[in-house]
């Protein structure tokens, strides 16, 4: 998942005007200020529900929910949202109310097979002024008319997203129990102990709801989704320029996660995921148990990035073959991050080339390198 330490780029989303404009740009050079070297984080049992909630205190936080659904006639769809929270080290020691000390940003996105098109939009605010926050005790991130609440009694997620040509209304309801990534939620994400996440992940979630397109009514839908909470203070490894990730709910029940981070030349940096079988305890993958191999490329018209759409991924899980559903899911997020990245709804396939799967495969450090 995009990590919310894209901050430098992230000004005059929508075209604020001068007075805000400026106030942008106090904040970018604010964001842009030193800030303490990442520190290896220390085992910990995460407890919840307030892990469902915001950290403030680490640099970089996000709530990313994948998944796919059905409208009445079979009109299938893929869709995406994610709430970034981030902390702004220039500013925790001002005594302003006023300081940016904790961003908050969205994206979210509508793959409509049937169409062959992609729709995406994406929000902005510092936390505060009853404009956007993220609660500490649970799962509630709201900025402006966007939101992703968790009920605690019911755990059932409810998503929020109107967007400028499309919308998400949508229930998630937990299947299963949650998944710890890595180490109990301790996930390495580089050669340095520093380089590391707590990550947990919320797979098989049953999804119902309503999808808008501009010109339609409103369509009910019904599907499944994957929703992960990952949060940490460090840094991509200086020689990783960006990363492959797949989360995949399985049709019978069981979970897959893999990753790569990779260098200049393509080859692997670190590597790792989980599987979890249905009804069973989930492994863990070593950095050096998980391969990712292209088998089929497509060159996006917007930035020239050349995406390996069609990949097989090797793991101790087995050998499995992902295959994007639209080729042309790069999403332009220019106007928040900063960032052109591939992230789109794809099909996970065994050795025989049977559909076992289906969820989403993110890709980024294709149209340019990450500098985080």
């Amino acid at each position: 998942m995009l990590p919310a330490a894209f901050l430098p780029a992230l000004l005059a989303a929508r075209h604020p005007a001068p007075m805000a404009r400026r106030r942008w740009l106090g904040l970018l050079a604010a964001s842009l200020l030193p800030v303490p070297a990442a520190q290896a984080l220390p085992m910990r049992i995460l407890r919840f529900p307030r892990d469902h909630g915001s950290h403030p205190e680490l640099r970089t936080e996000w709530w990313y929910a994948t998944g796919h659904a059905e409208a009445e006639g079979g009109h299938a769809y893929g869709f995406q949202i994610t709430f970034f929270r981030s902390r702004v080290e220039g500013t925790q020691t001002l005594p302003s109310a006023f300081a940016a000390r904790q961003l908050v940003f969205a994206h979210a996105a509508l793959t409509d097979l049937q169409e062959g098109k992609l729709h995406h939009d994406q929000r902005i605010a510092r936390a505060g002024f009853g404009i956007a926050d993220a609660a500490e005790d649970d799962t509630r991130v709201r900025l402006r008319d966007w939101s992703l609440a968790r009920d605690s009694r019911s755990g059932i997620y409810a998503a929020e997203a109107p967007g400028v040509d499309f919308g998400l209304s949508l229930r998630l309801q937990p299947t299963q129990a949650l998944l710890l990534q890595g180490q109990a939620g301790l996930s390495r994400k580089g050669p340095q102990a520093s380089q590391a996440s707590y990550y947990y992940s919320q797979p098989q979630l049953a999804v119902e709801g309503r999808i808008a397109l501009t010109g339609r009514p409103p369509m009910k839908v019904r599907g499944k989704a994957w929703l992960d909470h990952e949060w940490s203070d460090a840094l991509l490894h200086p020689e990783a320029v960006g990363w492959d990730w797949i989360g995949m709910n399985l049709v019978d029940g069981s979970a897959l996660t893999a990753f790569r981070l990779r260098r200049t030349d393509g080859s692997a940096l670190w590597a790792g995921g989980s599987w979890r079988p249905a009804g069973g305890e989930a492994r863990a993958f070593e950095h050096d148990e998980v391969r990712f191999e292209p088998l089929r490329f497509w060159t996006s018209p917007l930035s020239r990035a050349r995406y390996p759409v069609q990949c097989r991924v090797s793991t101790p899980a087995g050998r499995f073959e992902v295959r994007a559903l639209l080729d042309d899911q790069e999403l332009d997020s220019r106007a928040s991050t900063g960032a052109i990245y591939w992230e789109g709804l794809s099909d996970l396939r065994d050795s025989a080339g049977q559909r076992v799967g289906r969820g989403y495969l993110e890709m980024t450090g294709y149209a340019q390198a990450l500098r985080l």
